[in-house]
């Protein structure tokens, strides 16, 4: 009989397995319609929560139509950066679909930046003009940069104003993505300048469940998009109020978290993304909608883009392999 094995990716291999971020958008929209669909199986996520705003949550999948399940056990500590150690941390299982036996455990870090990216990206195809041509970051983060570079990929964008509660952070994220992406990056010394007449809006700082909002009604502008990856941590109760379109990656994890004290002023959203991916709802339908998706993170995003992973790791003989 023959052994069982795992291939064990340490985060440099999934780093340096370059997995380009158009890749990654085309298997999470692909993961979207299978949500719409019904061929995916994903239950809520359940967590632990051992310090404030601190979350441990298993995220298990299947995704039927590409033949992939997994789980992805990960955690996000806005104490670690005091300790100068990343928000986010974590490792990903992926399972044989035919046998059940594990094929793979990897860095999960490098997934989870790039598939909430992604999904931002996803989101805005239906629900952003598509000549948008201008974006603001706040937070200037790992998601900042994955999220403005997933955009890039979409819209025909032309300049970025980046703000950080670190000024000097901002500064270097500037310099990073202006090079990186061929951009005009300037970073600002207020939130306001990051928001007011931009086309796109993205805010990544720590989701809180208690936030001090700093977005107030009237920032965004008439015809902008708007992705909080942070939740509703930005955002205050009149700026949520003034959107036309709200929508959200899963509409069941959105009503458990409401339960646990999450988004107790956002309004209801009017659809999920995987109604937009498969057009059983309409995205935006006028240039000057005020629209929104706030994205929780779904474990088909991280299975859709750990198979990819998984697959270019085994013919670039990448990672190292383990006897169950």
């Amino acid at each position: 009989m023959t052994t069982p094995t795992l291939r064990y990716l340490s985060r440099r291999d999934v780093e340096s397995l370059a997995l380009p971020m158009s890749e990654v958008i085309l298997a999470v929209e692909a993961a979207f319609r299978e949500k719409g669909t019904g061929t995916a199986e994903m239950p809520p996520k359940p967590g632990v929560h051992p310090l404030p705003d601190a979350f441990i949550h298993a995220m298990p999948a299947f995704l039927g139509r590409m033949g992939a399940a997994g789980l992805k056990w990960v955690s996000g500590f806005p104490q670690n950066q005091a300790k100068g150690l990343p928000y986010i941390a974590g490792l990903f299982v992926l399972n044989d679909v035919e046998t059940g036996f594990p094929l793979a455990v990897m860095d999960c870090t490098w997934i989870t930046g790039a598939r909430t990216g992604a999904a931002t990206a996803v989101a805005a195809k239906h629900l952003a003009r598509p000549d948008a041509s201008t974006a603001g970051i706040l937070a200037c983060g790992v998601q900042g940069r994955t999220n403005l570079e997933a955009l890039a990929c979409i819209f025909p964008l032309e300049r970025v104003h980046a703000y950080d509660l670190y000024p000097e952070r901002a500064e270097a994220y500037a310099a990073e993505m202006s090079e990186r992406l061929g951009l005009d990056v300037v970073a600002v010394s207020g939130p306001e300048e990051a928001v007011r007449g931009m086309d796109l809006v993205v805010t990544s700082g720590p989701i809180l469940k208690h936030p001090s909002p700093t977005i107030p009604a009237g920032w965004l502008a008439p015809g902008a998009f708007a992705s909080p990856v942070d939740f509703d941590s930005y955002w205050t109760p009149e700026a949520l109020a003034e959107v036309d379109l709200l929508a959200t990656d899963d509409r069941d994890q959105m009503a458990y978290y409401r339960t646990v004290g999450y988004f107790a002023h956002t309004p209801a959203p009017y659809a999920d993304l995987g109604e937009l991916a498969t057009g059983q709802k309409p995205g935006r339908t006028s240039e000057t909608q005020r629209t929104m998706s706030i994205n929780l993170g779904l474990a088909i995003e991280d299975v859709a883009t750990a198979r990819i992973l998984y697959k270019k790791a085994v013919e670039a003989g990448m990672g190292v392999e383990l006897e169950l």
